[in-house]
């Protein structure tokens, strides 16, 4: 397998208060863990930086200028754009950063020249709605990554994966009406934002798999064999792409589920057994969340380790 990771500085320089779990930790973390030799082959790029039409293909121009409105100018400030959403005077290119590695990502798969990609970006995306900022993310990255392999590339069916520990209601939000995008997610249920009911269906295009707080490996695994692999089989995708969150650890402190990194090398198998058979191996995973930084390091070490040798 050949496998490409987006990264860049500018990721680290996205800053919030003092305290927040979505800090630039984070990506020092994982960088710590990709130094072993494990990860030497790993083909690793700075990720371009996306303009603002990127945007624009899965948010209205309303979003994006009240995006744009709420950022600072003085490097020393750090606005709130949401309860518990913060933008720093880098952070806005910082997510169009990582917009811009998603859709880079995209295209190299379906050019062939790499197998699957890994986005290792901050703000994370998939709380994104079209119409709202929230849960740390402006722009929802895997959203504008699909519809750029449809618009772009030509792709009629794009899957998207989350196994973040919250449910990616953006993600559903930009999708629910749209048969040629499935969204499936498991996600610990109840816990913020409070959606991702079984019964929220979409046009048949959304399949959620909410667990229970204090599960783990064996409710997780089942989740997925029962619900999120038929669907995809069932859909037959183009491309999969994954919400890679890592919060769903046991060690994360947001939430209640207690996965360790073997379950997310697992699901990232699974997953690539399902490009494989469906979507030409095409495969893009992006970052979404994570706050414990072992458990981070662990379990995304886990899942690119995965991605890099089949």
């Amino acid at each position: 397998m050949t496998t490409r990771l987006y990264e860049h500085s500018i990721f680290l320089e996205h800053e919030v208060p003092a305290g927040h779990p979505e800090r630039p930790d984070r990506l020092r973390a994982l960088n710590e863990a990709l130094s072993h030799p494990n990860f030497a082959p790993l083909d690793r790029k700075e990720a371009p930086q996306a303009n603002e039409d990127a945007v624009l293909l899965a948010h209205p121009e309303e979003h994006l200028f009240a995006v744009m409105r709420a950022m600072p100018e003085d490097e020393d400030e750090i606005n709130q754009l949401e309860s518990d959403t913060y933008a720093g005077v880098k952070s806005l290119q910082a997510a169009f950063t990582g917009i811009g590695g998603a859709m880079a990502a995209v295209d190299d798969v379906i050019s062939g020249s790499h197998d699957n990609a890994f986005v290792a970006s901050r703000p994370p995306g998939h709380h994104a709605e079209r119409m709202r900022a929230m849960g740390f993310c402006f722009f929802n990255n895997a959203a504008i990554a699909a519809r750029h392999a449809q618009q772009k590339h030509g792709l009629e069916r794009v899957a998207i994966i989350d196994w973040d520990v919250h449910h990616g209601n953006g993600t559903q939000d930009i999708f629910e009406a749209d048969p040629s995008v499935l969204y499936c997610s498991t996600h610990q249920m109840p816990l913020y934002p409070g959606t991702g009911r079984k019964d929220e269906t979409g046009v048949g295009n959304i399949v959620n798999a909410p667990l229970s707080a204090n599960t783990g490996s064996d409710h997780f695994r089942e989740a997925f064999k029962d619900r999120v692999l038929p669907a995809i089989r069932n859909f037959s995708p183009d491309l999969i792409i994954i919400s890679a969150g890592f919060d769903a650890h046991h060690r994360d402190p947001l939430a209640q589920i207690n996965l360790v990194a073997d379950d997310f090398d697992w699901a990232t198998g699974k997953l690539m057994d399902m490009a494989g058979d469906l979507s030409s191996n095409r495969l893009v995973s992006i970052l979404e969340g994570g706050y414990d930084l072992q458990g981070l390091a662990e379990s995304a070490g886990a899942h690119i380790y995965r991605l890099m040798k089949g």
